[in-house]
C-alpha cells in the first residue's frame, strides 16, 4: 500500500494512452511499419515486391530465419513443411465433437492447443524446440484451417498434395479441387501479405505468453484468440456485409453518403498505424478486380471501387484510406469461402510472423510487466460482513 511518505508512481493522473500507444517494447529485425508513408517491410524488402515475387514457403523462410533461401535452402524448408502438413486422426476426431456453431477461430484455438497437449517435449523453453514446434504449426495452420471447413460444411476432411504449393495445397483441401494457377497465385499472395505486422494485438499477445517461458503452443493459442476479434482479424466480414447491403455500384453514392453524415465507421477504410494507402491493400485490390472477375462476381468489386473512389477524396484528408480488408473478403467470397472462415486464413499466413517473433524475443527474454495507474480508494475501514447494508 501506498502511504503519504512515498512517492506517488503510478497512483491517480498520469499521462498515458490507452492501448500501449505507441509504448516500445523491444528492438526486432523483422517488420517494419511507416504508417506516414504506407510502407511494410519484412527484413528490409517491400511487401509489395514480396507479394508480386515470392511465395509463402519463401516469404517464411525471410520472416524465420532472417533472409530469403537459397535454392537448395528453400528446397531443405518445403523438404520440412510437406511432411509435416498431416494432422493426426485424434485431432481431425476432436473437431468433430465441436459444437456446429463453434467459431472457426476457436476451433483453431482448440485444435493447437491439443496438439500441445499431445507433444511431450512441449514445455521445454529453448530456441531449437520453439523452432522445431514453430515449423509444425507453420505447415499444419492450413491443414486444421481446412478441416474445419470441412466439417462445418457437413464434408470430410482432405489429406495435404505433397505435390501442391502451400497456397494450392490449402485451397484444395477445403474445397477438394485442385485450383487455377490464378487462384492458387491470388492465395499465396495473399498469405506473404499477412505474414507479419509489426507488434499488432495477436503477435504481442504470443508474445506476452511466451515471455513467461510458456510453451509455443499456449502462446500461438492466445495470438489465435486475440486474432479472432472483430477490431483485428475479424474484421474482413464486417467489409463483406456492408458491400453485400449496398448491393451494387448505383447505390454505393448514398450510402456513403448517409454513412458519412452519420458519422458512422465504414468497414475496411482506416488503421490504427497507417494514415496512408494501406500497401497491403493496394496488392489485393487488383487481385479482387481479377479474381471476382474469374469467379463472376465482378459486381462486388465494382462496388468496392465505388465506395473507394467516394470515402477516399471525403475522408483521405484525415488520414482515413483502404486497409488490408477492405479488398480481402471479395477475394474469399467470390472464392467459396463463407465469412467465419476469413480470420482463420488470417491465421494461416500469420503465424510463422507470430513464431519468428516468439523466437527473436526469446534470447534476451524479460517477462512483460507493464504497470496501471491505480484510480481507486485508499484506507477504506473493513466492514465486517453483518454490519454491511
Amino acid at each position: 500500500m501506498t502511504t503519504g511518505a512515498e512517492p506517488q508512481k503510478f497512483l491517480g493522473r498520469v499521462e498515458f494512452k490507452r492501448g500501449l500507444e505507441g509504448a516500445i517494447t523491444n528492438e526486432t529485425r523483422i517488420g517494419y511499419i511507416d504508417g506516414e508513408k504506407g510502407w511494410l517491410v519484412y527484413r528490409g524488402h517491400n511487401i509489395e515486391d514480396l507479394a508480386e515475387h515470392s511465395t509463402f514457403e519463401e516469404t517464411s523462410y525471410l520472416i524465420v530465419y532472417g533472409r530469403l533461401p537459397t535454392r537448395a535452402e528453400l528446397a531443405r524448408w518445403t523438404d520440412r513443411l510437406v511432411p509435416a502438413r498431416p494432422i493426426p486422426g485424434y485431432l481431425i476426431d476432436v473437431l468433430r465433437k465441436l459444437p456446429k456453431e463453434a467459431h472457426p477461430m476457436s476451433a483453431l484455438r482448440t485444435a493447437v492447443s491439443i496438439l500441445g497437449c499431445h507433444d511431450p517435449l512441449a514445455d521445454r523453453a529453448d530456441i531449437a524446440n520453439c523452432e522445431r514446434i514453430g515449423v509444425d504449426l507453420i505447415a499444419k495452420m492450413a491443414t486444421i484451417t481446412g478441416a474445419v471447413m470441412r466439417i462445418r460444411n457437413g464434408e470430410e476432411p482432405i489429406p495435404p498434395d505433397p505435390k501442391l504449393s502451400h497456397a494450392a495445397n490449402f485451397l484444395y483441401m477445403c474445397t477438394g479441387k485442385a485450383p487455377d494457377v490464378l487462384s492458387a497465385r491470388v492465395m499465396d499472395a495473399n498469405l506473404v501479405l499477412h505474414v507479419d505486422h509489426g507488434m499488432n494485438a495477436s503477435t504481442f499477445t504470443a508474445m506476452v505468453i511466451a515471455s513467461s517461458l510458456s510453451d509455443l503452443y499456449s502462446a500461438i493459442c492466445g495470438g489465435i484468440g486475440s486474432l479472432k476479434g472483430p477490431i483485428h482479424g475479424g474484421a474482413n466480414e464486417e467489409v463483406m456485409k456492408m458491400l453485400l447491403e449496398v448491393g451494387a455500384p448505383d447505390k454505393a453514392e448514398a450510402w456513403v453518403r448517409t454513412a458519412i453524415q452519420e458519422k458512422r465507421k465504414i468497414p475496411g477504410f482506416g488503421h490504427r498505424v497507417y494514415k496512408a494507402y494501406d500497401p497491403r491493400a493496394k496488392v489485393l485490390g487488383k487481385f479482387s478486380q481479377r479474381i471476382t472477375k474469374l469467379y463472376g462476381q465482378e459486381r462486388l468489386y465494382q462496388t468496392a471501387k465505388t465506395i473507394e473512389e467516394l470515402v477516399v477524396p471525403a475522408l483521405g484528408g484525415k488520414g482515413i484510406f483502404p486497409n488490408v480488408d477492405f479488398y480481402s473478403g471479395t477475394i474469399y467470397y467470390s472464392m467459396g469461402f463463407d465469412y467465419a472462415m476469413y480470420t482463420p486464413i488470417f491465421m494461416v499466413g500469420r503465424i510463422p510472423g507470430q513464431v519468428a517473433r516468439v523466437m527473436e524475443y526469446l534470447p534476451d527474454n524479460r517477462i512483460f510487466r507493464p504497470r496501471a495507474v491505480y484510480v481507486g480508494d485508499l484506507n477504506v475501514t473493513y466492514v465486517p460482513i453483518e454490519q454491511r447494508g
